[in-house]
């Protein structure tokens, strides 16, 4: 690892300082060639800078600024001829047209500014030469690399004298929410360490040396860079984790779900990035101590954001496919991303381009805060999630994931507006006596903002409260020992009662969020409140049907009738309650149809599924049966049954005879009773009429069953054989069991 450390080290070493040579030759080339060839144009260059410089410190000066303003300065200067052309006010022009033409103002000036960039960097050649002609140019390079060597070995001490914490890092549970949350933060800190040492290595040893004023800015200019890339590689590595790492089973630690290959990619070209970004923003940070003027900086920063958009580009068509990449669907929308994200950074840098950088700050906040926002909730829920099926690990209530995700939410919606309100120079105070209606609508929109984020990050609470204890429930049936499964009355009513609560609170969130709105808008709500009432009452009238089965499923829940889960009846409907809403309810048929029935049409209710049932049936037994030996029978099978892990959780009272019903065609009818929980008395009653029969068989219990017999004086009768013939069919036709071969019809 430390040797992976040292190599990289060296690259981004080489890197810098080739770039920093490539940001310098302008500056060493134009002087040389001035040298060669006139030195008189330089020194006048120099000079025509100082006066420049006099005349913009002249402007600054207060008294200089109101002799302007009060119209002397007009009236000493000569009258110009008066143009011919007419004048077009900016009155005079529409929207699209003042657009159109501040673009081509602003480009005309950037153009013109080109030609004057070479003597710029001509004088900054001269500049810098004359700050290090005592230690040469080849001395100060060894110098800065020397700096930056020593901020990377100070760096690598500090990852070796870490090793506590990494030790502690490795050893949290990858499996545990938090073990990962712990992970993170040694990464993190870890980082934070090297970064540290960085700093105080290169840029801290620099400072101690007395060096010449414009060199020191140049150095700590390109030092502050490298710092810059060191800590976001340091971030990089802290969330994706690429292979170089060599992490254990990194996916699973990694701040998003990603496999190796994404990883490294947008580890490299996050780097590729940052290193052009940081150290292009480094050069141009300095060009306005050398003279340069604004357009004169925009006209550079042209190429460097065309740059900037290239990496980008790229960066994004060259990123793995996510899934299968056979998968021709995955492929269309892998482009079709492609393609939509080079039109976005296409559409930022013509608008950058067109110097409406306010605009294009705008346009940069609407792109990167949704980019933002997405994967900062992608990487919560994935570092948060509860452990799969099968895996051992302690998860995070959904209530802080909701929590920790909307204040992200929160953090960076926050720091974007506050950004752009920097961009923008918004001041409230100023702007409040500048133009009072402007101020008003961004302070009305800016509280709007705020209570609708408020009442999003409330929902988002009760919402995730509210899943977490329909998630616990394991559904209104429970599986206890022995496979057995019941309703739970409780759980039963929470996920019938927590729907409906969840819904109301919606929708009064929603109407106070509205509301709160619209006042701070400067909209009177108390006659608005005055009117939905009236409504109310109206529509109440106008839609009787429907206010009565609101009200009636209220009462309905109030009394508790019946709970998602339990099978009720009620008139020509019955079936299993599914669901429900304000107005009616599902009931699923146990053949499979789905009955939806408004609660006004429901009437009397029928639950079969509360607390206990009594299952009563029939056994008939020959007339000569002995009944307390029957009794002794079927007493002793209700209670084997009853303690058979199959039906034990269900069964209350076991199987037991009442006494005889009544005496039928063909025996005495013996009455059954079982008390159980509801909904297992069906299998058990199933396997004790199988039982039964077979134990009243070895016992010569007789099960009667109707039989026919047909007599006759003549076996050869004719008309005997007719009866038997007839006697048969009837039997057939009745689906009757034949008497036994031998035995006299």
């Amino acid at each position: 690892m430390g040797v992976m450390f040292r190599i990289q080290g060296s690259i981004l070493n080489g890197l810098r300082l080739a770039l920093m040579l490539v940001l310098m030759l302008p500056a060493f080339g134009l002087p040389q060639r001035a040298a060669a060839g006139d030195v008189a144009a330089a020194a006048s260059t120099q000079a025509g800078d100082e006066k420049i410089r006099q005349f913009n410190d002249l402007l600054k000066d207060p008294v200089v600024r109101d002799w302007l303003a009060s119209g002397q300065a007009a009236a000493a200067l000569p009258a110009a001829t008066p143009a011919v052309a007419p004048v077009t006010t900016d009155d005079d022009m529409g929207l699209v047209s003042k657009m159109l033409e501040n673009t081509r103002t602003h480009m005309m000036h950037v153009m013109a500014a080109w030609p004057r960039i070479p003597g710029h960097f001509a004088a900054i050649g001269s500049t810098v030469m004359t700050e290090i002609a005592d230690m040469g140019f080849l001395i100060i390079l060894v110098l800065v690399a020397l700096f930056i060597g020593i901020g990377l070995t100070l760096s690598y001490l500090m990852f070796r004298l870490a090793r506590p914490l990494r030790l502690w890092t490795i050893s949290l549970d990858r499996k545990a929410a938090m073990g990962r949350v712990g992970k993170f933060v040694g990464r993190f800190g870890l980082g934070v360490l090297m970064v540290f040492g960085f700093f105080i290595g290169s840029a801290g040893s620099f400072m101690l040396f007395d060096w010449p004023r414009l060199l020191r800015e140049i150095v700590l200019a390109f030092l502050s860079a490298a710092l810059i890339v060191w800590a976001v590689r340091m971030v990089a590595v802290s969330l994706l984790l690429p292979s170089f790492a060599k992490v254990e089973n990194a996916r699973e630690v990694r701040a998003f779900d990603m496999d190796d290959g994404a990883a490294d990619h947008w580890f490299r070209w996050i780097m590729i990035f940052a290193f052009a970004l940081c150290f292009a923003g480094a050069g141009i940070s300095l060009l306005p101590r050398f003279g340069f003027s604004d357009m004169e900086i925009l006209a550079i920063q042209i190429p460097v954001d065309l740059v900037m958009m290239t990496i980008a580009t790229l960066a994004v068509w060259r990123r793995p496919l996510a899934g299968n990449p056979e998968n021709a669907r995955q492929q269309i929308r892998h482009i079709g991303l492609s393609w939509l994200m080079t039109m976005v950074f296409v559409l930022l840098l013509a608008i950058r381009t067109a110097g409406a950088y306010g605009t294009f700050w705008f346009a940069f906040a609407c792109f990167a805060l949704p980019v933002a926002i997405l994967l900062s909730t992608r990487a919560v829920r994935y570092v948060l999630r509860s452990p799969q099926e099968g895996e051992a690990g302690i998860g995070v209530e959904p209530i802080t994931v909701a929590v920790i995700d909307r204040a992200i939410r929160l953090l960076l919606i926050g720091t974007a507006a506050y950004l752009l309100a920097r961009v923008w120079g918004f001041d409230a105070r100023s702007m409040r006596d500048i133009n009072p209606t402007t101020a008003w609508l961004f302070e009305a929109l800016l509280n709007a903002a705020l209570i609708m984020l408020a009442a999003d990050f409330l929902w988002s609470i009760i919402k995730a409260g509210i899943q977490r204890r329909l998630g616990g429930t394991r559904g209104p049936e429970m599986e206890e020992e022995g496979g057995a499964h019941f309703l739970d009355p409780q759980q039963s009513r929470i996920r019938t009662l927590l729907p409906i609560i969840q819904n109301i609170l919606f929708a009064i969130i929603l109407v106070i969020t509205v509301l709160m709105v619209l006042s701070t808008m400067g909209v009177q709500i108390g006659p608005l409140v005055a009117g939905a009432g009236v409504v109310g009452v109206a529509v109440g009238f106008g839609a009787q049907t429907l206010v009565k089965d609101i009200i009636s499923g209220i009462f309905y829940l109030f009394d508790d009738a019946f709970r998602v889960g339990e099978y009720i009846s009620s008139g020509k409907y019955e079936g299993m309650v599914e669901s429900f809403s304000l107005r009616s309810i599902k009931l699923r048929h146990h053949r499979g149809a789905l009955f939806t029935i408004p609660f006004g049409e429901l009437g009397a209710v029928r639950n079969q599924s509360r607390d206990w049932t009594i299952d009563k049936f029939n056994i008939t037994v020959g007339f000569d049966t002995d009944l307390e030996k029957a009794r002794k029978l079927i007493k002793r099978l209700g209670i084997e049954l009853a303690e058979d892990p199959e039906f034990k959780p269900w069964v209350i009272e076991p199987i037991k005879m009442q006494g005889v019903q009544e005496f039928g065609d063909y025996g005495i009818v013996l009455r059954m009773k079982v008390t159980m929980k509801p909904g297992g008395a069906f299998a058990m009653k199933r396997k004790f009429l199988a039982r039964i029969k077979q134990i009243f068989k070895e016992n010569h219990i007789e099960l009667p069953v109707p039989t026919v017999h047909v007599q006759s004086n003549a076996p050869g009768d004719q008309n005997a054989q007719m009866e038997i013939a007839a006697a048969k069919a009837f039997v057939e036709e009745r689906k009757l069991p034949l008497p036994p071969e031998g035995e006299e019809s």
